[in-house]
């Protein structure tokens, strides 16, 4: 069975999320991070850079909320999170479960510390064109590959909701809303909230 190493109100609420929505069973392994047991040799064995989320599927060990939700829609095909290798949409869908940790998530940071980085030379560009160009691929929906709802939904919908509900750091937009509404509205998340809130 696999193990996912959580702690509340951290990037785990994604992977959290993931699991529900595959519907099979898993081991949540609580690791308080602010008591720093993240920094516990048990738990750097598993994941050296000492953060959360992590997952264990037996001897294999994987780290970083976007990889674990590529792993484990790999392994759990039957739950439809993923295109199947050689679908046309496969790229698209990686495009967008990579841009969570790779654009919204250093945005975020910029936002908060007020980073100025020039464009230029950032990878994510800016802060307003992150949220620009989420904004106009969200327009249609319902999801970000169209109809099809994917654990790149998983990781986006999560940022949004973090970025924009939980913490306000970003503005609301109409099409994030509808959105973010749209995701809280599955049981999978809701599943996961109640997990997270204890």
């Amino acid at each position: 069975m696999m193990k996912l190493y959580w702690s509340p109100r951290s990037r785990s609420f994604t992977t959290l999320w993931l699991m529900e929505e595959t519907g099979q069973p898993y081991e949540r392994v609580l690791i308080d991070i602010s008591t720093g047991a993240q920094k516990a040799p048990e738990f750097l064995a598993i994941n050296p850079m000492g953060k959360v989320p992590a997952l264990t599927d037996g001897d294999i060990a994987t780290a970083e909320a976007a990889a674990i939700c590529a792993y484990v829609t790999e392994r759990f095909p039957d739950a439809k999170l993923a295109p199947p290798l050689g679908d046309a949409r496969r790229a698209k869908y990686l495009q967008w479960l990579f841009f969570g940790p790779s654009c919204i998530e250093p945005a975020l940071i910029q936002i908060f510390t007020k980073l100025e980085v020039p464009s230029s030379t950032a990878a994510w560009g800016n802060a307003t064109q992150v949220f620009d160009v989420l904004d106009k691929a969200l327009e249609k929906g319902p999801w970000i590959l169209g109809n099809d709802f994917s654990a790149a939904d998983i990781v986006i919908g999560s940022g949004l909701n973090f970025a924009i509900r939980q913490f306000k750091m970003v503005p609301p937009r109409p099409a994030f809303d509808r959105y973010i509404d749209r995701c809280m509205a599955r049981p999978a998340f809701q599943r996961a909230e109640t997990i997270a809130a204890g």
